[in-house]
């Protein structure tokens, strides 16, 4: 099976959602010309990122609330996958999560809550507390995190374990620190033999929030297929899913992993 992605990265205007569907549509747009059957928004791309005063007030229940409908109208009217990344209310009322989701014309296909929050996150939102099963699409089995936990190498290897062979990372990540960004990517596509799409914001937030851009799609033997640069832009490429059994054969982490001792090691943790 082979799928075209797109992967958009985009500023964002502080708390106006409207503003930000109006542009991100444009931006879906220019997707859709290349061929996209798959589109990613980076994280709280709706809102912006750094709008901590207003959690409460710009977060929306799933799938229920104007962002998800706005993307499962756009799935539906173009027949596509649309994913992203927003605010939503927990059950429990006071309760926010920074969560992932995807799409299609039909409804919503499924939802992550970030389980790792970073740094000042942890005063915003509720942490996860699962790990979902990845989102079946035909062969394309979709894993979902959240920009910081690129780094946490356990949460993928969990979902392709369950079948996942592409893991998107829907980020507002810093640009300090673009060689963890360069790095983890890479890794988490090489040692799980899987397609990572690591979207990122562009732009600034409050004049103090530095967003690092550099979204990337990475093939399953760990090779940048294509990168952004700083600015607004839609990067694209065709997946071919053939690949990912060719290199978890080429290199057999998946095969090789001692499953019962690394278990077993865990629970004396």
């Amino acid at each position: 099976m082979k799928i075209k992605v797109s992967a958009v990265q985009m500023d964002c205007i502080l708390g106006d959602l409207e503003a930000n569907l109006k542009k991100a549509e444009g931006l879906l747009d220019q997707a859709l010309a290349a061929g996209a059957k798959w589109v990613i928004f980076p994280e709280l791309f709706n809102t912006g990122y750094w709008v901590p005063d207003r959690d409460m007030e710009l977060a929306e229940h799933i799938p229920d609330g104007r962002t998800t409908q706005w993307m499962i109208a756009l799935a539906k009217k173009h027949g596509i996958l649309i994913s992203g990344c927003i605010l939503e209310h927990g059950e429990a009322e006071g309760v926010v999560y920074d969560t992932a989701l995807t799409v299609d014309g039909n409804g919503l296909l499924g939802k992550y809550h970030k389980v790792h929050l970073w740094d000042s996150e942890n005063t915003r939102f509720s942490n996860g507390a699962e790990v979902p099963d990845p989102i079946r699409v035909g062969e394309l089995c979709i894993g979902m995190q959240i920009c910081y936990e690129i780094g946490f190498p356990e949460l993928s290897r969990l979902q392709v374990l369950r079948g996942a062979n592409v893991m998107i990372y829907p980020s507002a990540f810093g640009r300090a620190r673009y060689y963890a960004w360069d790095i983890n990517s890479r890794a988490r596509a090489l040692e799980n033999g899987m397609f990572v799409i690591a979207l990122n914001r562009a732009g600034v937030d409050d004049d103090t929030v530095f967003f690092g851009g550099h979204s990337r799609i990475v093939a399953p033997d760990g090779s940048v297929i294509v990168e952004a640069g700083m600015d607004d832009e839609v990067i694209s490429a065709e997946l071919d899913l053939d690949l990912v059994a060719q290199n978890r054969r080429t290199i057999p982490y998946l095969r090789d992993l001692n499953r019962p001792l690394i278990k077993a090691a865990w629970e004396k943790v």
